[in-house]
C-alpha cells in the first residue's frame, strides 16, 4: 500500500496551458520590474553627477543620457556584451526631466569646452523629442539665449545641433513667442545661405514652425528669408523632394501677407521657381506652391495675373486640376479662373469645363466609362496645352535678337 502512494505521488503533475501563461507573465512583470528599478538607478545617478560632479562627471552623465533613451534595460546589464537598440523611451525622457537634469544641460551649453556644449546639446535634444513637457521645461530653463549663440559659431557641428534643438523647441507652440523674440530667425537665414544640407533643412523647418503663428511670420519676411528660399526653391532638382515641400509650406505662409507678397515677386525668379514647382513637384509641395500663387493672385489681380502667366503657369494648373490632392485642384480652378481674360459673368469655369467634358465622354463611352475617358480627355488637353505653351516660348526666343536682350 505505501509503495502505491510512493508511486502515485511520483508521477508529474499535468500543467495547464493557463498556468503557463500566468507563470508567463509573472516572469515578465519580474523582469520589467528589475528593469524599471535599474533605470530608475541610472537616472539619479546621472541627475546626481549633473549636478554635483566636476565638468568630466556631467559630459559623461549627459553622454549617458543619450544612451538610456535609446536603448532597451538589457544595454545596461552586465551580462550585456553588445547593446540591442529600441525605440525611443517616452517614460524614460519624463522621469529624466522629473530628477532635474535639465537645468544643469542647459548651464552647459554656456561652458567654455566644447565636448560639454556638444554632449549638453545631443542629451536635451534627446529628451525633447516626442516629448512636450521636456520642450517647455527646457526653454523655461533659459535654454534659447544660448543655441541662439551657437547659431553665430564657426563651428558647424555645434551651429547644426543648436539648429536642431531650435527646430525640436520650436514645435511647441508655447515656445515660439520666446524663440521668435530671441533674434533667432535672422541666424537661420544665414544658414538657408551657408548651411550643410541638412543644417539648411532643419532651418527651413525651424522658420515654418515659427510661422505658423501669425505675428512671428513678419519677423521671419524681416529676416529676409525669402531671397534664400526661393534660390534654394530654384537651386532644388527635386521639386518632389522633402525640402521642396517644406520651402513651399513656409512660402505659402508668408504669400498671406502683403509683405510676404512683395518679396516674392521682388525677388528674382520668384513667381517662376513655384509656377515649376506646381509642374513637377510632389503632391504636398505642389498643393502649397499653387496656394502660393491663389495667395498672390487674390491679393490683387490686375498687379500679379500678368506676372504669373507671363511664366507659363497654364499647363501646370491645368494638370493640377485632374492629378492634384482634392486642395490643389480646388486651388488651381480658383486660379485659372483668376487668371483668365475674360469678364466675371462670361467666364467659363473650370468645374463647368470638365462637366462638358464628362457629358461628352459619358455620350461617347457611356455612363460607366465617363470618368476614366473624361480624365484622359483632360490630360490630352494638357498636352496640348503645354505643347503650345512651349511652342510660342520658342517661337518668342527666336524673334529675340542680341540687340534685343542687351536694350531690355
Amino acid at each position: 500500500m505505501g509503495q502505491e502512494e510512493e508511486e502515485r505521488e511520483s508521477v508529474p503533475v499535468a500543467v495547464t496551458e493557463e498556468e503557463e501563461e500566468e507563470e508567463e507573465e509573472a516572469k515578465k512583470e519580474r523582469k520589467e520590474e528589475a528593469c524599471n528599478l535599474r533605470k530608475h538607478s541610472l537616472i539619479m545617478e546621472i541627475s546626481s553627477k549633473l549636478i554635483h560632479g566636476d565638468l568630466d562627471s556631467k559630459i559623461e552623465a549627459a553622454r549617458d543620457i543619450r544612451k538610456l533613451v535609446r536603448k532597451t534595460c538589457s544595454s545596461y546589464s552586465s551580462s550585456s556584451s553588445s547593446p540591442s537598440p529600441s525605440p525611443f523611451s517616452g517614460k524614460t525622457r519624463s522621469k529624466l526631466g522629473v530628477a532635474g537634469v535639465i537645468q544643469p544641460l542647459v548651464l552647459m551649453l554656456v561652458s567654455p569646452n566644447p565636448d560639454a556644449r556638444e554632449a549638453a546639446l545631443l542629451a536635451l535634444l534627446n529628451l525633447a523629442v516626442r516629448d512636450e513637457r521636456n520642450k517647455v521645461k527646457i526653454v523655461t530653463a533659459g535654454a534659447v539665449p544660448p543655441l541662439v549663440d551657437l547659431l553665430r559659431f564657426q563651428n558647424g557641428s555645434l551651429r547644426e545641433l543648436a539648429t536642431a534643438a531650435i527646430l525640436t523647441l520650436s514645435a511647441a507652440a508655447s515656445n515660439k513667442p520666446t524663440i521668435a523674440a530671441s533674434g533667432a530667425a535672422p541666424l537661420l537665414v544665414q544658414i538657408l545661405s551657408s548651411g550643410s544640407v541638412q543644417g539648411r533643412v532643419d532651418a527651413v523647418t525651424a522658420l515654418h514652425n515659427l510661422s505658423t503663428c501669425k505675428e512671428n511670420s513678419i519677423s521671419v519676411i524681416d529676416a529676409r528669408a525669402v531671397p534664400p528660399l526661393i534660390n534654394l526653391l530654384k537651386e532644388c532638382r527635386k521639386k518632389y523632394s522633402k525640402f521642396a515641400e517644406k520651402a513651399t509650406a513656409l512660402l505659402e505662409i508668408l504669400s498671406n501677407s502683403e509683405e510676404g507678397r512683395v518679396a516674392i515677386s521682388n525677388s528674382d525668379g520668384g513667381i517662376l521657381a513655384l509656377v515649376e514647382t506646381v509642374e513637377d513637384g510632389s503632391l504636398v509641395s505642389t498643393e502649397h506652391a499653387v496656394g502660393a500663387l491663389l495667395s498672390l493672385c487674390q491679393s490683387c489681380r490686375d498687379k500679379y495675373r500678368e506676372l504669373i502667366l507671363k511664366e507659363g503657369a497654364i499647363p501646370g494648373l491645368l494638370r493640377l486640376t485632374v492629378e492634384g490632392t482634392p486642395e490643389a485642384q480646388e486651388r488651381a480652378r480658383t486660379l485659372l479662373d483668376l487668371l483668365r481674360d475674360t469678364p466675371d459673368e462670361k467666364r467659363l469655369t473650370s468645374s463647368v469645363l470638365e462637366k462638358i467634358v464628362y457629358d461628352i465622354a459619358a455620350r461617347v463611352d457611356g455612363a460607366d466609362k465617363a470618368a476614366e475617358t473624361a480624365k484622359r480627355l483632360l490630360q490630352d488637353m494638357v498636352q496640348r496645352s503645354m505643347e503650345h505653351s512651349m511652342s510660342n516660348i520658342q517661337h518668342r526666343a527666336a524673334s529675340c535678337t542680341p540687340a534685343n536682350i542687351s536694350s531690355s
